[in-house]
């Protein structure tokens, strides 16, 4: 059994390794399997070439079932980068309600990112009622002080 954990920790380090390098279709190799087994490192890397076709045809479908496992999971860049799927109707069905839950569970685990995004819409009023208190609210959290 620890033979496989360390079979698999050693490929998970090689294709992220890999993925790193931009050698897409190494670390797909590598990491499809993990990514099948529920690893969201893996996952969210599947996730990111499936949707850019990085070492593999571009495969929306592939790309949404991986990127919404690992933010299930918990994984917060896997949560942010749902939530842009859902802001800007990639890889997905448009859903600024969905987008807005994604980035508050990424915002909440400390993504600046995240919180900026929050902070757009609803300063712009981008699939949610315009609400500046909610906008500085969420521009203070990622750091911008009103001066």
């Amino acid at each position: 059994m620890s033979d496989d954990i360390s079979n698999q920790d050693m490929d998970l380090s090689s294709g992220i390794a890999a993925f790193e390098a931009k050698q897409f279709s190494r670390a797909t190799g590598l990491l499809s399997p993990l990514a099948e087994q529920g690893n969201t490192d893996a996952m969210y890397r599947m996730a990111i070439m499936a949707q850019n076709g990085l070492g593999m045809v571009p495969n929306p479908l592939l790309a949404y079932k991986y990127m919404k496992s690992a933010a299930e999971q918990g994984m917060g860049l896997a949560q942010h980068g749902l939530a842009f799927m859902y802001m800007e109707g990639e890889c997905t069905d448009q859903n600024p309600e969905k987008a807005i839950e994604w980035f508050k569970r990424a915002a909440d685990q400390g993504f600046i990112g995240s919180m900026t995004t929050l902070a757009m819409m609803y300063e712009q009023g981008n699939g949610v009622p315009k609400d500046m208190d909610e906008a500085r609210k969420w521009y203070h959290a990622a750091g911008f002080d009103d001066k």
